[in-house]
């Protein structure tokens, strides 16, 4: 075997990248819950209320989802290239 058979591709997302795209899915899913809320009581103060609980809520839910994974090993690997 010579050394580019062992030589593995290693990817690593940059913080910027990461920053975008979680920013872009945020800018989505409120614009999604703003539109779904108007369409159901056609009122823009009412969807603005539901907008508001509703992403709060998910930020909670994914921040303990996030802790709750940290814990756990399962599917983890150590990478040493």
């Amino acid at each position: 075997m010579d050394a580019e058979e062992n030589t593995k591709m290693v990817f690593q997302e940059t913080r910027t990248r990461s920053l975008v795209k979680a920013t872009i899915y945020r800018i989505l899913s409120i614009a999604g819950t703003s539109i779904i809320s108007w369409l159901i009581t056609r009122d823009i103060g009412e969807a603005l209320i539901i907008t508001v609980v509703i992403q709060a809520y998910l930020m909670v839910l994914y921040y303990s989802s996030e802790r709750a994974w940290d814990r756990i090993s399962w599917g983890r690997r150590v990478k040493i290239n």
